[in-house]
């Protein structure tokens, strides 16, 4: 758990991920009372569902210093990037990629493979190819089955 010291005390930064939400939980927490100040939501797999932050009600009017809270969305705007890059490509490239991972969960065993592939080299242009496997299963042409 990354943690970051102020004046103010230490901050800490727990990242969960939600299965039944599809998003990614950033929260930045006061390490001294173990409370919860502001949550970030990153949904990895619906591309018309946008990133939010939210500030936790029950913990009252809190000062966060402009530092931690910078630290904090640095670390969100990491997670953007990494969770949901594959939502910046062509339209019709999201799209096969949001029937892949919801048809195959995110996960390919090697068998699977090589016929999914020689599907996508047919419907997916070349230069495409590799972005297209990597967003769908985290995988590249390397994995392929010879």
């Amino acid at each position: 758990m990354p943690l970051i010291t102020h004046e103010d005390g230490a901050y800490a930064l727990q990242i969960l991920y939600a299965v039944p939400d599809d998003a990614w939980y950033l929260e930045l927490d006061d390490a001294a009372d173990n409370r919860t100040l502001v949550i970030a939501i990153v949904p990895d797999e619906d591309p018309a569902r946008e990133p939010t932050v939210c500030f936790d009600p029950e913990a009252g009017h809190r000062h966060i210093p402009y530092d931690v809270m910078r630290w904090f969305m640095e670390h969100v705007e990491a997670e953007i990037r990494t969770s949901r890059a594959w939502m910046e490509l062509r339209p019709e490239l999201v799209e096969i990629i949001r029937e892949l991972r919801e048809e195959y969960l995110g996960l390919i065993d090697d068998e699977r493979f090589g016929p999914v592939l020689a599907e996508l080299r047919a419907t997916v242009p070349a230069e495409d190819l590799p972005a297209v496997l990597d967003a769908a299963f985290g995988r590249n042409l390397d994995d392929s089955v010879r």
